[in-house]
């Protein structure tokens, strides 16, 4: 092996060896400019992240609170900001109670769903289904599916290729609206149909 390549070698191993390693996190807003919250623990403390742009740098173990702005964040980060695949769009679509049939108001909307379809790259529809909480859990989780696959069949009526179509029936389990069981709430009797 040649000696020339080792030294530098070592030297970078040495360099690497000293450097701590830093974590660094930072809770940004989403499209409609709500956050979250998030707690970030380290061996000796915890910070709660509730604000935009708020972040912790944490070194050795040691968690730090740092603050931070949209136009840092574009400075620091813009090209990986760039780099994220676009968010789906997301319509809703409603449903009649206990059934599979599509509202007046919703039925109008699938147009407005397969032209934005068609504007996509490699389109992709995901449709989720879901119930409120009248009946049990396994009925709803049935119901689900089938206006899953009912959010379906309307989409490929009104044009959308079959193969850019996949289905999933998430039951009562996801509410728009929380509710006791047994309440019938018509905004969580929908299907979610995320365009990607």
């Amino acid at each position: 092996m040649n000696r020339a390549w080792i030294v530098p070698c070592i030297f970078w191993l040495a360099l690497a060896a000293c450097s701590r390693v830093t974590d660094h996190v930072l809770l940004l807003p989403g499209p409609d400019g709500r956050v979250g919250a998030l707690s970030v623990t380290a061996a000796s403390g915890e910070i709660l992240l509730a604000e935009p742009y708020s972040g912790v740098d944490v070194r050795g173990g040691t968690p730090s609170r740092l603050t931070s702005s949209p136009r840092m964040v574009r400075e620091s980060y813009g090209r990986l900001l760039d780099m994220q695949p676009a968010r789906p769009r997301i319509y809703v679509i409603h449903f009649e109670t206990g059934t599979s049939a599509l509202t007046p108001e919703s039925r109008s909307k699938l147009p407005i769903i397969r032209d934005e379809l068609a504007t996509l790259p490699a389109a992709e529809a995901i449709v989720i289904g879901h119930t409120d909480r009248v009946g049990s859990s396994a009925f709803n989780d049935r119901l689900s599916l089938r206006r899953a696959e009912a959010g379906r069949e309307q989409l490929i009526g009104a044009g959308v290729a079959p193969d850019a179509i996949s289905v999933v029936g998430r039951g009562e389990r996801e509410p728009v609206v929380f509710t006791e069981d047994g309440v019938a709430e018509p905004r969580n009797r929908r299907v979610e149909i995320k365009l990607r």
